[in-house]
């Protein structure tokens, strides 16, 4: 008797010297590793709802036509960022001060086209429209010769007064000239500057 005594007597000891298991807050276990990182997992990228996608086309419209209404009005400052380029706003009024030949090639074309008709059917002869079509490739060939004339100077000046940098592959600054200049004068966008032709920019 006395051996099982001793015996319980050492199982009470060795409950009572034993740690207590850790507790968090008001008594509360110490939650698992695992578990704990599980609650503070967050995804990287926030939830994209139909409300903000809706939200976030909204303010792209809006942006857009504020800037469009810049253009159509010559407002610089809420212009998009490539259009305030300097070199860009520099070749926009060389281009607006001078007469372009190649602004007037839809039109020509057209009249062209329309006279091929009608030449065809009232004298159903191949010298007609010989002469028509010799008379719109010398037409192209001039607005040819006038681009390659129109973006030497263009590109002199805008060397010398922005760099290399102006004229790069990257910025696409002569085909921005090239393609305004073949546009109606009073269709380009951003607007002209100025009502008339002739003011250079410095």
């Amino acid at each position: 008797m006395a051996l099982f005594k001793k015996k319980e007597t050492e199982s009470k000891q060795d409950a009572a010297q034993a740690p207590a298991e850790p507790t968090v807050g008001k008594g509360r276990p110490t939650p698992k590793r695992k578990d704990a990182e599980a609650r503070n997992l967050r995804p990287l990228v926030p939830e994209n709802t139909k409300e903000q996608r809706k939200l976030a086309k909204q303010k792209l419209r809006e942006r857009e036509n504020r800037e469009y209404e810049a253009m159509r009005t010559g407002d610089l400052n809420n212009m998009p960022k490539a259009e305030r380029l300097p070199w860009r706003v520099y070749t926009r009024d060389y281009i607006d001060a001078r007469f372009n030949i190649g602004e007037y090639f839809i039109p020509v074309a057209l009249v062209m086209l329309v006279a091929s008709v009608i030449f065809t059917v009232i004298f159903p002869s191949p010298l007609v429209s010989i002469i028509i079509m010799t008379l719109l490739y010398l037409y192209l060939f001039a607005i040819v010769i006038d681009e390659v004339v129109m973006w030497r100077k263009l590109k002199k000046l805008l060397i010398a007064k922005y760099g290399e940098q102006s004229v790069a592959r990257g910025m696409r600054t002569g085909s921005y000239a090239w393609s305004r200049s073949i546009q109606f004068r009073r269709w380009r966008l951003p607007k002209p500057r100025y009502a008339k032709r002739g003011h250079f920019p410095e």
